[in-house]
């Protein structure tokens, strides 16, 4: 094993290397419709690993209008594989960064820029645990098959990543996925299970009428996609850890006629795949549902539309050995180790069947998915956790060493 002392000094004293290389992926806007952008991200991205070994590949997503995944592969001289995991798109369209002066800066124990924690940073620290074991423990890093896989489209939970990911690392020691993870003093928190997701568009058909020579004539189709939202809104419990949120509505053109037509998409998310796929067909359940006519009788129409399915990340037994490794890992290094279950989906949520997963293993992080910031606080930008970097690479080091040794 590593001595913590040695490993952890040249880490340090490598640290504004590795945040020379979070500025140069950041300064690169990869919003998951930025095309280009994921696309250079990605060739800049095989450029840095290149250096430790590895050559690229990059697969077209089969979303024609998203970018291309990168496969960056080291063959070893052993048998033995290791998937390590991340993303190149951001959530962050670049008019948006501009438009909120979101870039790259540290300010004091804070990175912030569009990525730094979400994912950006969980790739450098992937950079940062390789750079360790190739320099204390070469015999391993030579032996070891490494696979990084980096998804185009992750932020719009495309699935066709997860089948490449499946295939890619079967027969290995599995897949460790470098999303933020929370760190508290000497307390790491890792996932081991997430959320599933379905998403729906409700559509209403009404009958327009002028609103105010015929109002009663019309059969109003807001009015009606209401009705449904605050039904739908109380499907969700807190209690059964499932909620359900509308995000968009539409509906309607001009105050002086009735609407004829309106529509609303929300998500529901749930950890128990029973519930889950019960709310699905309660949600569904919807469809054809009509409470609002015309005073001559003509009735609003409801059709509800299941857009996409994602099922949850459930707690299993080949995750919760890979946990096991970085409880011991934590343990030689006087840590804790709290497995979470997290609301968010990752790329687990697609291939955790096939290969076992283990994720949250990127430095720490907050306000995933923000660019705004206002004066008073109350509204603050994403950024990583400076202070977090080293220790989080000695644990995974150590952590994969440990899992290596199986």
């Amino acid at each position: 094993m590593v001595q913590q002392g040695l490993l952890e000094g040249f880490l340090r004293e490598r640290e504004p290397f590795y945040l020379g290389l979070l500025e140069r992926m950041v300064g690169i806007n990869s919003f998951t419709a930025n095309a280009a952008g994921v696309n250079r991200l990605g060739e800049e991205t095989a450029v840095i690993f290149a250096d430790l070994g590895f050559t690229a590949e990059t697969i077209q997503s089969t979303t024609p209008h998203y970018g291309k995944h990168l496969v960056l592969s080291r063959a070893g001289s052993s048998g033995r594989k290791l998937g390590l995991i991340s993303h190149l798109d951001t959530v962050f369209p670049p008019e948006e960064e501009a438009a909120n002066d979101f870039y790259y800066r540290i300010e004091g124990d804070r990175i912030y820029g569009p990525g730094s924690a979400d994912i950006k940073g969980g790739t450098v620290m992937i950079y940062m645990v390789l750079d360790g074991l190739r320099r204390f423990v070469p015999e391993f890093f030579e032996a070891m098959n490494w696979v990084i896989l980096l998804d185009a489209s992750e932020e719009a939970e495309a699935e066709d990543f997860g089948r490449l990911c499946a295939e890619r690392l079967a027969g290995s020691l599995g897949g460790l996925i470098f999303e933020s993870g929370e760190m508290r003093g000497n307390q790491f928190r890792l996932v081991r299970a997430r959320k599933g997701l379905a998403s729906f568009r409700v559509q209403v058909q009404g009958k327009a009428a002028h609103a105010g020579n015929a109002h009663h004539r019309g059969a109003n189709a807001i009015v009606q996609l209401a009705e449904i939202i605050q039904q739908l809104a109380a499907l969700t419990d807190y209690e059964r850890q499932l909620t359900v949120n509308v995000g968009w509505v539409a509906g309607g053109t001009v105050t002086n006629r009735v609407p004829h037509e309106a529509e609303a998409r929300l998500e529901m998310r749930a950890f128990s795949v029973a519930a889950f796929e019960e709310t699905i067909e309660t949600i569904m359940g919807f469809n054809g549902r009509s409470t609002l006519h015309s005073r001559e009788g003509y009735p609003c129409q409801v059709t509800v539309t299941l857009t996409e399915k994602t099922s949850p990340w459930q707690p299993n037994k080949a995750t919760d050995r890979l946990v096991a490794y970085w409880q011991q890992a934590a343990a030689l290094l006087g840590q804790e180790i709290v497995p979470e279950e997290r609301g968010g989906l990752s790329d687990a949520n697609h291939f955790w069947r096939e290969v076992a997963c283990l994720d949250g293993l990127g430095p720490a992080g907050a306000n995933d998915h923000c660019s705004e910031r206002s004066a008073d606080g109350t509204k603050e930008q994403e950024y990583s956790v400076l202070s977090s970097y080293v220790p989080k690479a000695v644990l995974n080091i150590t952590a994969v060493l440990l899992l290596a040794q199986e």
